[in-house]
This record gives structure tokens, sequence and C-alpha cells, in this order.
């Protein structure tokens, strides 16, 4: 079986005026369906740019991209909009919830754009935030919910579309020290229990020690890529 991702000698380049930006340098990167793995690099590195392509929000300009066998660099923009809907879940540090939106409203918000009937948008949006331990908060508007409360509605809303892949977007970023913990918790729960594959990018090493695998960019490029749990298969990039 296929990786869930590969990435080969992806290269990002930006062009300012008369200069080029190397965002990323022949990048080549294997992730497995079912691994945990945290991306870290400063600011500058390339993680960001590289978690935009994963993503599926912006293409390489050159190089190749495959996520689940779908060679996803030669896709339309409307095709990547497919992807993202079907395939990927986001969690991102501001939470970016509707604020006049209950949280079962947010959860199923990803469902609508489906075209799934009422009752199975609430069904499914509902069984998604009991998986984040928001039994009973379904009606909360954003601004009756804690920080970490909130995280949890984006991370339903991620779910509630049973992606292949969740990335998240620096998620504890915004969170006091007891929030994050629970969140990591979270994550860390749904990828062994549920075989979820998920990729954080992160710059806190505490938060990036719940991933079973590192990945550090710098300059465009994999510096490292680790194993940081003993007993964990390497990918076939780390053998």
């Amino acid at each position: 079986m296929p990786p869930l991702i590969r990435c080969e000698d992806i290269w990002k380049i930006y062009r300012l005026g008369d200069v080029e930006v190397h965002a990323l340098r022949g990048l080549d990167l294997s992730i497995e369906q079912g691994e945990f793995v945290a991306i870290i690099g400063s600011s500058g590195s390339g993680k960001s740019t590289l978690m935009n392509i994963l993503g599926c929000l912006d293409q390489p300009t050159r190089g190749r991209y495959w996520l689940n066998g779908i060679d996803v660099a030669a896709l339309q923009n409307d095709q990547l909009a497919d992807i993202r809907n079907q395939e990927i879940g986001f969690v991102f540090q501001s939470f970016n919830l509707i604020p006049r939106t209950s949280a079962l409203e947010n959860a199923q918000l990803p469902l609508f754009y489906r075209g799934m009937s009422l009752r199975e948008q609430r069904a499914l949006a509902t069984t998604a935030l009991g998986r984040v331990g928001l039994q009973g908060r379904e009606q909360h508007y954003p601004a009756q919910l804690s920080g970490g409360q909130q995280q949890r509605v984006a991370i339903a809303r991620a779910l509630v579309t049973s992606p292949s892949l969740l990335l998240a977007d620096e998620p504890t970023g915004n969170l006091d020290t007891e929030s994050s913990r629970e969140i990591m918790t979270i994550l860390d729960r749904l990828n062994k229990e549920q075989d979820i594959t998920i990729i954080l990018v992160t710059h806190e090493a505490d938060i990036a020690a719940y991933a079973e695998r590192e990945v550090v960019i710098k300059d465009g490029r994999v510096l490292t890529d680790r194993n940081t749990k003993p007993g964990v298969s390497l990918s076939p990039t780390e053998a």
C-alpha cells in the first residue's frame, strides 16, 4: 500500500518584484496512514508553506505530491476544493469558529457543502462533538465556551467528514498550559484509538513530544526526520 502522503522534490518559489524567495527547496517527505507527525521549524523555515501544500491550500512551483494515491499537484482549483472537503480536516491556532453560530452548527458546516440533509448533518456533528467531550454543549456559542472548548469544537468540525488526514497548525498557540494538555490528549487519543493520521505544526518542544515522529524543517528542506517513540516503526523514508 502506498503512503498516505508522498512528496518528491517539492519546490515553492515566490517572486517579490525581481527577487525570488525559495520557501521550499527540493523537499522529500513520506507519511504513512495512522502516523502522528510533528513538523517543527523556526519562522521562515518553510513549515507553514509545506502545511499549505499538504492541505491543498497551495500548490508547489515544481515537484510531485500524492495524497492517498492522488497526484494533487496536477489538480485544478475546484478539484483541490473537493479534496480539502473529502480528505482533509483542519485545526488552526485561532479556532476560526463563526461567532453567532452554535457549537453544533459550527461542527456541521463542512457537511453543508456536501449537500447532506440537515438531519444527517446534525447527527454526524453531534457524534463528532461527543468524540471531543462536548456532550451537552452543542447549543453553546463560541463566546460561551473557554478557549480549550472552542478548539474542541474546531477539532469536531475537522473530524465530522471522516477525513484521511488531520492538519493541526499550532493548535495550542492561543491556549493556556492545562487547555493545551487537554487538546493534545484528545489528538493523541484520536490517533491511537481511531488511526487518524495527524500532522502537527508547532515550535513548542513539549507539544511536539506528543507525536511519534518529528520532522525538522530548515531553509525549505528536511533537516532531520526521526522516530521519537520507542517501538514505533519507521516510515520508508527513515529506514
